[in-house]
C-alpha cells in the first residue's frame, strides 16, 4: 500500500473517478476551507449515527454482567444451585470461553455480511436468549444460556472496534471509543438502578426478582436489534447505503479523508492466506496481551462489585445493588477528558500510564484502608481508570495498525484476549478472602504494572521505528509515509 504526495492511496489514482476530484492538489485556500467544513459537517453525522448506536450495543456486554452481578445478591444462586462450590465462577468463565472462540469468524463476518445485518441479528439473539434466560431452573440450564450468549455476543466489541476505526482519522480515535465506553458505562450504571427498582417486584407474576431482571432488559435488547438494522451504518465505502445517511458525494468526502490519513479504506480481497499472515505481527501480541491484563480488573469489578459491597463493605442486598452505579457514571468523566488529551496531543502510552497508576491507587485504597467511605471511593478511582484505559488502548491499537483486513485480526485477537482475562478475572474475587480480597487487589495493581512495562516497550520501538522512517531506511505497515502513534 502507498500514499501518494497528497497523501491519497492507490484508490484514488483514477482521474476519471469521481473520487479523484476531490484531491486537494489544485484547491485555493477558499475551496480548502470549505471541504474542512463539509468534513467537519459529516464527522458530525457519524458521530451521531455510529457512537450512539455503539454506545447502545457495547453495553449489550455489560449489561451481561450488570444482570448477573445484580442477581448474584438475590436468590438467583439459591434458586439455579449456584451456591455450590464454583459454579457461579464457572457460569461466569463459560460465557468468555465461548465468546473467545468465535471472535475471529464473528469480525470477519461484519466486514462480509455488512454492519447492519450482522449487528442487528446477533443483538436480537441476545435480547432473546437474555429473555429466556428468565425462565430457567437448574444451574446447567444457567450454564448453556451462558455459552449461548457468549456465542452471540462474540462480534460486538471486536466489531464495534473495526467499525469505528474505519470511519475515524488516527487523531480522532481515543475520544470516539471513550464516547463508545461511556455510554457502555451509563447503560451499565443505569442498568444497575433498574435492577434495584426490579428487584422491587420479586414475588410479582410468580416470578422472582432476578427473572424480571432479565426478562424486562431481554425484551429491551430484542426491540434494539430490530432498530439496530436501520441506525447502524455501513462502512465508509458503502456509506452512501445506509438508511437515511449520507449521499454518494458525501460519501466519497468520507472515505477520502480516511485514505488520506493512511490509505486503507479499501480492503483487500478476502482469503486466507490474507487473513493469517497479519498473525505473524508481534505488535499484534504485545496489544493482546495488555487488554488481558485489563480484562482481569474489569471483569473483577463489573461482576463482582455487588458482592464486594455487600460481603466486604456490610450494605444490604439492595443497598449494593444501588451503589454499584455511581462508579460507571464517575467513570464517563476520565475517559472522556483523558481520551480529549490523548487526541488533541497525539499522545496514547503516557495516557494509558497515567490511567494504570490511578487504578493502582485505586485499588490500595479499595484493599487497605480501614474506612469503608475510603475503600469506596476506591472504587471510583478504579473504575475511571480502567475504562479510560479500554478507550486509550483501543485507539492504541488502531492507530499503529493499517489494512482492513489486519485491522479484524487485530480487533479478534484483542478482543479474544480481553475475554481470556475475563475468565481469569472470575476466579480472582475469592469469596473466603472477605472482607479484603487480597487476591483481587494485588493482581489487579500487578496486572497494571505489567500494562506500563508493555507500553514503555511498544514505546522505545515505535521511537526507533519512527526515526528511521523519517531517514527514508524503513517502511511502516507497509504504507509510504506512515508513522506509529506513541
Amino acid at each position: 500500500m502507498s500514499v501518494d504526495s497528497t497523501g491519497l492511496g492507490k484508490a484514488f489514482d483514477d482521474p476519471a473517478s469521481p473520487k479523484a476530484a476531490l484531491t486537494s492538489q489544485n484547491e485555493s485556500p477558499e475551496d480548502v476551507k470549505a471541504r474542512l467544513r463539509e468534513e467537519k459537517r459529516i464527522k458530525l453525522k457519524v458521530d451521531l449515527r455510529l457512537c450512539t448506536i455503539a454506545g447502545l450495543l457495547c453495553s449489550l456486554n455489560l449489561l451481561d454482567s450488570g444482570i448477573i452481578s445484580s442477581a448474584a445478591v438475590t436468590s438467583m444462586l439459591h434458586d439455579l444451585g449456584l451456591d455450590h462450590g464454583n459454579r457461579y465462577s464457572v457460569s461466569i468463565l463459560i460465557f468468555t470461553v465461548a465468546s473467545v472462540c468465535f471472535q475471529l469468524p464473528a469480525t470477519l463476518a461484519v466486514r462480509i455480511l455488512g454492519p447492519r445485518l450482522f449487528f442487528a441479528l446477533i443483538t436480537f439473539c441476545f435480547g432473546l436468549i437474555t429473555l429466556c434466560t428468565a425462565f430457567i431452573k437448574t444451574w446447567k440450564q444457567m450454564i448453556l444460556m451462558r455459552v449461548l450468549l457468549g456465542v452471540a455476543m462474540s462480534g460486538i466489541y471486536p466489531g464495534l472496534a473495526l467499525l469505528i476505526s474505519s470511519w475515524y482519522r488516527r487523531e480522532e480515535l481515543q475520544l470516539r471509543f471513550a464516547f463508545l465506553q461511556g455510554g457502555e458505562v451509563i447503560v451499565l450504571a443505569t442498568g444497575g438502578i433498574v435492577n434495584f427498582g426490579l428487584n422491587h417486584l420479586d414475588g410479582h407474576g410468580a416470578l422472582k426478582g432476578w427473572q424480571w431482571m432479565y426478562l424486562v432488559q431481554g425484551l429491551v435488547a430484542c426491540v434494539i436489534g430490530i432498530l439496530t438494522y436501520w441506525w447502524i451504518v455501513d462502512f465508509p465505502e458503502h456509506s452512501d447505503q445506509s438508511f437515511y445517511f449520507l449521499n454518494k458525494e458525501e460519501a466519497h468526502i468520507a472515505t477520502f479523508r480516511i485514505q488520506r490519513d493512511r490509505g486503507d479504506v479499501y480492503p483487500a480481497p478476502f482469503s486466507w492466506t490474507e487473513i493469517l499472515r497479519h498473525f505473524l505481527d508481534p505488535k499484534i501480541y504485545g496489544f493482546a496481551a495488555s487488554f488481558f491484563l485489563l480484562n482481569l480488573v474489569s471483569t473483577s469489578l463489573s461482576y463482582f462489585l455487588p458482592i464486594i459491597l455487600q460481603s466486604g463493605m456490610g450494605f444490604s442486598t439492595n443497598k449494593a445493588i444501588l451503589l454499584s452505579a455511581p462508579p460507571y457514571y464517575y467513570a464517563v468523566i476520565p475517559v472522556i477528558i483523558s481520551s480529549r488529551i490523548g487526541d488533541k496531543y497525539r499522545l496514547r502510552g503516557p495516557v494509558i500510564t497515567f490511567n494504570s497508576l490511578c487504578l493502582i491507587a485505586g485499588f490500595g485504597m479499595l484493599g487497605f484502608a480501614d474506612q469503608v467511605t475510603v475503600r469506596y471511593a476506591g472504587t471510583y478511582l478504579a473504575t475511571g481508570a480502567y475504562v479510560s484505559n479500554w478507550a486509550a488502548l483501543n485507539s492504541y491499537q488502531a492507530s499503529n495498525i493499517t489494512g482492513q483486513w489486519k485491522r479484524a485480526v487485530t480487533a479478534a485477537a484483542v478482543t479474544a484476549c480481553n475475554g481470556l482475562g475475563g475468565v481469569a478475572g472470575s476466579f480472582i474475587v475469592r469469596q473466603q478472602e472477605a472482607p479484603r480480597y487480597l487476591t483481587a487487589i494485588w493482581v489487579s495493581i500487578g496486572s497494571h504494572i505489567f500494562i506500563i512495562c508493555i507500553v514503555a516497550a511498544f514505546s522505545l520501538f515505535f521511537y526507533m521505528a519512527n526515526s528511521k522512517q523519517r531517514k527514508g531506511r524503513k517502511t511502516i505497515e507497509e504504507t509510504e509515509g506512515f508513522r506509529y502513534t506513541y
